[in-house]
């Protein structure tokens, strides 16, 4: 409805009062006849074009009753139906709030102008101006304009996140395809265009995304599908009073008291309600449909990188030759990675500075792009970065091999680092889960999610591994963004499907779904464009959250509709019996509306929830003492792979060993049983509600001193007897493995305890 509708309602109605109040009842008819007519036109248009498409709207009756009301003299009563027409709509445009925008996001992302070479110089165009063969030039941190061939400047290093899903950099060599829409983090490149910008892969995805919501079938409104017997009931009980009383007014109150205002405003009101309930809690809902469409969900495809994981590199092994320690060789390596921009740099520098690591100035250095970086750090000549580029230069010993093979299979990367020549360590990094995805998970079943399913680019195997550790019912990998599309097709068969996602390439999908939901607190503004609903805190427990302000905000509409409706037949009756003159029925069907109104008003309450048993200052510093134990637990790693059958124990090693455990981990969690967790259950429901970490806890203590004992016992010249060592050895890996877990879920406590941030 066009938006000066209803402020000329309330004029012209305000306005035919006053001629009321001074006893100018003709001009008083006239200016309430001027009020209705307008509405009436727009809803008589609106009506036949859904009854063209086959649906039945609550509009149709509220149009009977302006219409008959203005036949038959009623002039007020169709101003007062008019005007609470008007208001609805109004509430339905406010909850929209213009969210079906134009795919400015995505078509901003994209650059207005590149540098072109001709003549043998660089020269600024419009990107609509490059065509096939045109030599560009991408700068460092310029996001590609058009697909193309590396020409020169190569190796170069993409993020191809927003593309593939992929969170870790990927490498191009010159004469190596690139696509559109990734990132250059690396030194800017000569880049050879092989199409133009319409016709490359970024522009594609904005044509599926255009399709996808083309094509998607409009979601039928709860209010409609009340009115499809609603309707005719009212037609046959106004047919039935005129045919019986002989008396047309008879019909005109009975359409009076059966507009269906607590459709056309307390449906409204609740769902604009839920909305906002929902934005105060960092959640925005673009309009009633989606709501209504998310209360409905019982299926969710989920994107892995960036939602499900962190979407970012962590470091999380170190392993060495044994000349060099592992402190040493993060210590070198970030040294060296101070002077770069590249995000896995940034992540090494961050955890060495986390662990307390002095870092050092490099000098004489010599940058690969793509491959890595070289200089001198404390007198050493030290390499870090892509292995094949390493080992071209210091050889790829078995074990660096190994420690490679192993980083591939779990779905990460892994950085050699050569000192002098030779290769002194591998840092393995990965995408790990996000600590509040497991509560997450288990949240959206309990809101009542059936099927929960992940859709990701990566290779099946890693996408399995964390499919399996999540407890998901399906996993979609190896996906483009065409097959994201194509997942969500088939997810949609089952029922209604919700899809969460955060980069660009999974904005197609999210259009397609019948509610796209996306990570707006750090995805991209394409994903944010498509989607229906976007979560701005970067939790995805919102959306359990999310799912479950919906489901009350319409149920409280429902609520609200079917008390209001039944008010309203009891007046049907009686208007039909005589009883109600037009008038006194639209009266009484304002004291209806007023009532269902306030009803429908609290769904702007929030969802009741537990207070925060911790400050997100709280959360980060204990997360950041689970960080400062990893090097234990590397060296627990080291240590218990070092007792091999008939070799001589690392004694040295093993008494630092035991040392850092007395001075650094049994403190801890003696500190966390006897202080943390005791005062945290006291702000956590239940009679002992940390029972589980504190056998934990017991246990852990327990290993660290059978481990003390046993490295105390060894001579500093023996060889351990084979049952001291295999004992050692299965005490050592319980540790680490213990560790992992409970520190794992630590942090997946407090993630659920933390308040905002």
């Amino acid at each position: 409805m066009p938006a000066f509708l209803l402020p000329l309602v309330v004029v012209l109605t305000m306005a035919g009062g006053v001629m009321a109040l001074v006893g100018q009842e003709e001009a008083a008819a006239r200016l309430w006849q001027l009020a209705t007519l307008p509405v009436l036109l727009w809803l008589v248009l609106e009506s036949l074009r859904k009854l063209r498409r086959g649906e039945w709207g609550v509009d149709l009756v509220a149009g009977l009753a302006m219409g008959g009301a203005l036949l038959l003299g009623h002039s007020l009563t169709a101003a007062v139906i008019a005007l609470m027409f008007a208001g609805g709509q109004a509430l339905e445009s406010f909850a929209a709030n213009r969210a079906r925008r134009e795919l400015t996001a995505l078509l901003a992302r994209t650059p207005a102008t590149v540098e072109r070479q001709e003549d043998g110089a660089w020269r600024t165009v419009a990107v609509a101006e490059v065509r096939a063969g045109d030599r560009l030039l991408v700068k460092t941190g310029a996001v590609l304009p058009v697909d193309g061939l590396v020409a020169a400047g190569g190796p170069v290093s993409l993020d191809e996140s927003s593309l593939t899903g992929e969170s870790l950099p990927v490498s191009h060599a010159d004469g190596e395809a690139v696509a559109s829409g990734t990132l250059n983090l690396g030194q800017g490149f000569e880049l050879t265009a092989l199409r133009s910008a319409a016709d490359s892969t970024y522009a594609a995805i904005v044509r599926l995304v255009q399709e996808a919501q083309t094509g998607k079938a409009p979601f039928t409104r709860m209010a409609d599908r009340y009115a499809f017997w609603l309707v005719p009931l009212t037609l046959a009980v106004a047919g039935l009073a005129w045919l019986l009383s002989g008396d047309p007014l008879r019909a005109l109150a009975v359409l009076v008291v059966a507009t269906p205002c607590p459709l056309i405003l307390a449906a409204p009101v609740a769902i604009v309600s839920g909305i906002s309930a929902a934005a105060r809690r960092g959640i925005l809902i673009k309009n009633g449909a989606a709501l209504e469409a998310l209360a409905d969900g019982k299926r969710l495809l989920l994107d892995k990188t960036g939602t499900l994981t962190t979407g970012l590199a962590r470091l999380v092994d170190i392993e060495t030759d044994g000349g060099w320690t592992a402190e040493d060789v993060l210590r070198l390596c970030a040294s060296l990675e101070q002077v770069s921009l590249h995000p896995v740099s940034a992540a090494l520098v961050q955890v060495a500075r986390a662990r307390g690591l002095a870092l050092s100035t490099p000098t004489g250095l010599a940058d690969a792009p793509g491959h890595g970086l070289s200089g001198l750090v404390d007198g050493h000549r030290v390499a870090a970065g892509q292995p094949g580029w390493v080992g071209s230069v210091a050889g790829t010993p078995d074990w660096a091999r190994a420690a490679l093979e192993r980083a591939l299979n779990e779905g990460g990367m892994a950085v050699f680092v050569a000192v002098d020549g030779r290769v002194a360590g591998v840092l393995r990094m990965q995408d790990e889960i996000r600590p509040d995805t497991p509560r997450a998970i288990r949240a959206l079943r309990a809101a009542g999610i059936e099927r929960l399913s992940m859709a990701t680019g990566d290779r099946q195997d890693i996408a399995d591994s964390i499919g399996a550790v999540l407890g998901l019912d399906a996993v979609y990998a190896g996906l483009t963004p065409e097959g994201k599309v194509e997942a969500v097709r088939r997810e949609r068969e089952g029922g209604v499907t919700l899809m969460t996602g955060d980069g660009i390439n999974d904005a197609p999908a999210l259009a397609l779904a019948d509610v796209g939901i996306a990570m707006g607190a750090r995805g991209a503004g394409a994903s944010s464009e498509a989607a229906d609903v976007v979560l701005m805190v970067d939790r995805l427990d919102r959306l359990a959250e999310a799912l479950a302000l919906s489901r009350r905000a319409r149920a409280i509409a429902r609520q609200s509709v079917l008390a209001g409706m039944a008010l309203s037949g009891v007046a049907m009756v009686a208007a039909a019996a005589g009883y109600l003159t037009p008038l006194a029925g639209a009266v009484l069907q304002e004291g209806i509306d007023v009532a269902v109104i306030l009803n429908a008003l609290r769904a702007l309450r929030p969802v009741a929830r537990p207070l925060p048993a911790l400050s997100a200052e709280e959360q980060a510093r204990l997360a950041a003492a689970h960080r400062d134990l990893q090097p234990v637990l590397e060296q627990l790693r080291r240590q218990a792979e070092a007792l091999t059958p008939g070799r001589a124990p690392d004694l040295a090693g093993l008494t630092a060993l035991s040392g850092r455990l007395a001075a650094e981990l049994v403190p801890h969690e003696q500190g966390d049983e006897r202080h943390l967790h005791p005062a945290l259950a006291r702000r956590m429901p239940g009679p002992d509600p940390l029972a589980l970490f504190s056998r934990t806890h017991r246990e852990i203590l327990h290993l660290c001193e059978r481990i003390r004992q046993d490295i105390a016992g060894l001579a500093a010249d023996a060889v351990p007897d084979e049952h001291t060592r295999q004992r050692l050895v299965r005490q050592l890996f319980a540790l680490e493995a213990i560790l992992h877990l409970h520190f794992d879920q630590e942090n997946e406590l407090y993630a659920g305890l933390a308040g905002e941030g």
